[in-house]
């Protein structure tokens, strides 16, 4: 601002004074610059995306008041970049500098520790290419996380210690967060819990034979209960202690001696079991017999084994006249309690008696061909004077001869070793009118060396059948037959044939599709299988089986009629919700759909997708195969608008002859949340 006047020749003011503005107009001749020469920074592998490190600063000397001197930062080169994408951003109004996802995930001070940034600022909020640039270096040095999930954390069980008792820390790489814990297993009672610097304690004392060990997971989260770091797993190790005593597996053991064992001979084993840790010294057990009663004809005619607790005799046979019982006390130990378990032996008498029958020949009996199956037909008798109760003196009863079939079967009552002859399958006169059985008696257990059974342990019974008039029989169980869904009425469908066991004509049945009465089907897997019955009066369909008449004597049969299924349903789509795309699009973006058939070869259908033949859905949407059921649908370019969009797609099965569908699939672009869903 300067004053201007005329003044004449004697100096007097003529005119004036005035003032003249004169106005300087900034131009921009002056490049950003940054305070510092180079920046240098630390950062933590794992830290936060987008959690700023450290900042870069720049100055313009032009008017702040023009773009002149407004300025934008970006990261020109990182050295090294092993990767594709950058591993650092930075803001570019601010100018701080954070991890990107990629840096967050793939930093590692193992592989390479120390980063040089390119910084720019550029003026003219970087928006001409006539603005000024100006760059300095960063270098970042990388270390290691502090959020890393301790080792195993191992402790003893029923400590005495006072708790809560310290047991590890974990450290996040970020300031003032909340640690907490998160159970992997719901649990009736969790006892651990971490405070506000990230120590881990236990609460109360732990029992390994209640849990021998835990998994759980550290999190750490921001005033707002947001997860700031990646869970970690915390595993915890229970270490057993010497706290539980031997136990009997049962209160008595029974161990069964026959007479004629050898010494040195396995008669038993004594099964004892400790809770403690299985395979270290803690449930390691031994073995010792205390006393034996009675001690004859010696106090020592048994043996255990210290380590298995294997039972073995020391000395000869046992003699059951001489004590028929022993009871044992054995003395079960670990490294600090001892259990005494109680053994009791029986000697048992060797099977040197055979059965002997009451009869040689239990003579004849005749029954009607239709006798039930389980009908009671004799009684026998045969007595073994062996040790009543044991295997020596248990008779079985067989047919040993005249039964080729087993039509026959024989039942012991174990209490009097009374036989009980039975029919086990049904009777035929036409083809075995007559038995000759031989029937023998034996024992389960083995006879001794140089006793045999003889024919006392055997005896002979004759049974008679009688004939009577029976119904007629079908060739077949059961009759199968696969026809098209779609068979005409009047089609033959199969010949069924029936034979009467006395010779007597039985009629030949044409099975043809008349009428189907109600609806007799049902769906299995994807095979359609339908049930008839047709009677020979009225020669109708109906859910059962097929009747043959011979006389007075009826019989019935199953028919079992497959459908094939004809390709006569179109393909659908199969979408509990609407696709939808959140806007504004990035590109990329794609939706699953799928397609469903309810014909028979849902199991293995191909299905075809295509968009209908119209410009303005082909110029924005495409659609690609994913497999033989599912495609993808994604729009071709990010410039749609914020609506609902109504996309033709068709589609073809491979059915024969196959079919297609055309829908009208609504697309929605929206505004998305942060959970990724239009709102």
């Amino acid at each position: 601002q300067i004053k201007v006047e005329s003044l004449d020749e004697k100096g007097n003011i003529v005119k004036g004074p005035y003032t003249v503005m004169i106005h300087v107009e900034d131009i921009n001749d002056n490049p950003p610059e940054f305070d510092q020469v180079e920046y240098t920074g630390v950062v933590r592998q794992n830290s936060r995306p987008g959690k700023p490190f450290l900042y870069v600063h720049a100055t313009d000397r032009d008017d702040p008041a023009t773009p002149h001197a407004q300025l934008t930062y970006n990261i020109l080169h990182h050295f090294p970049n092993p990767y594709t994408e950058m591993l650092f951003q930075i803001d570019n109004v601010t100018g701080a500098i954070s991890l990107s996802k990629m840096g967050s995930h793939y930093l590692d001070p193992q592989k390479q520790d120390t980063f040089t940034l390119v910084v720019t600022a550029k003026d003219m909020a970087g928006m001409t290419m006539n603005a000024f640039t100006s760059s300095t270096d960063v270098i970042i040095t990388v270390k290691e996380s502090l959020w890393k999930a301790p080792p195993t954390i191992h402790i003893q069980e029923n400590s005495t210690q006072v708790h809560p008792v310290n047991i590890s820390q974990v450290r996040s790489n970020e300031p003032d967060v909340i640690y907490d814990l998160l159970q992997r297993e719901k649990l009736p009672r969790f006892p651990f819990s971490i405070d506000g610097n990230g120590v881990i304690y236990v609460t109360e004392p732990l029992d390994r034979e209640e849990k021998d060990s835990y998994t759980f997971f550290a999190v750490t989260k921001d005033n707002k209960g947001d997860l700031v770091d990646k869970p970690l797993h915390i595993h915890v190790t229970v270490e057993d202690i010497n706290d539980n005593p031997p136990v009997c597996q049962q209160a008595l053991t029974v161990i069964e001696v026959q007479e004629n064992e050898g010494g040195g001979s396995n008669i038993g084993r004594l099964i004892a079991t400790d809770m403690d840790k299985e395979g270290t010294l803690n449930s390691r057990l031994q073995f010792k017999i205390e006393s034996q009663v009675p001690a004859i004809p010696t106090n020592n005619l048994f043996f255990i084994q210290q380590d298995t607790g294997i039972l073995q005799l020391t000395g000869p046979s046992l003699k059951k006249r001489i004590a028929s019982t022993y009871s044992l006390k054995v003395l079960v130990t670990d490294a600090v309690f001892q259990t005494i378990c109680d053994v009791q032996i029986h000697v048992i008498d060797i099977n040197d008696r055979i059965p002997i029958f009451e009869k040689s020949d239990y003579h004849n009996v005749t029954v009607a061909e239709s006798v039930p199956v389980g009908t009671l037909l004799l009684e026998i008798q045969a007595t073994d004077e062996d040790e009543p109760d044991t295997g020596s003196s248990y008779i079985i009863y067989q047919v040993k001869e005249g039964d080729p079939n087993n039509t026959f079967i024989i039942e012991t009552d174990p209490e009097t070793n009374r036989g009980f002859v039975k029919i086990n399958k049904a009777l035929d006169f036409e083809t075995a009118p007559v038995y000759n059985l031989v029937i023998n008696a034996t024992n389960p257990e083995p006879l001794v060396p140089g006793v045999q059974y003889n024919s006392s342990s055997l005896t002979l019974f004759k049974v008679f059948v009688t004939n009577v008039d029976e119904p007629p029989v079908f060739h077949k169980t059961v009759y199968n037959k696969q026809v098209s869904e779609d068979i005409p009425v009047n089609t033959l469908i199969m010949t069924v044939e029936a034979y009467d066991p006395e010779g007597d004509t039985v009629r030949i049945y044409k099975i043809v599709l008349k009428e189907i009465q109600g609806k007799c089907a049902q769906y299995l897997a994807c095979r359609k299988i339908f049930f008839y019955k047709v009677s020979s009066s009225s020669r109708r369909w109906r859910c059962g089986g097929v009747v043959a008449n011979n006389a007075a004597q009826k019989s019935k049969t199953t028919l079992t009629l497959h459908l094939n299924d004809v390709n006569d349903n179109p393909p659908q789509l199969s979408m509990d919700n609407p696709p939808f795309f959140c806007y504004p699009l990035r590109g990329g973006e794609r939706a699953f759909i799928q397609a469903t058939d309810v014909d028979e070869n849902c199991c293995h259908s191909t299905f075809t997708f295509s968009l209908a033949d119209d410009m303005n859905t082909r110029n924005n949407w495409q659609i690609s195969k994913v497999n033989a059921t599912h495609a993808y649908l994604s729009p071709k370019h990010a410039n749609l608008e914020e609506k609902v969009y109504t996309v033709p797609v068709i589609i073809n099965d491979n059915g024969k002859p196959p079919l297609e569908t055309r829908v009208n699939l609504e697309v929605n672009i929206c505004k998305c949340s942060s959970e990724e869903s239009c709102f």
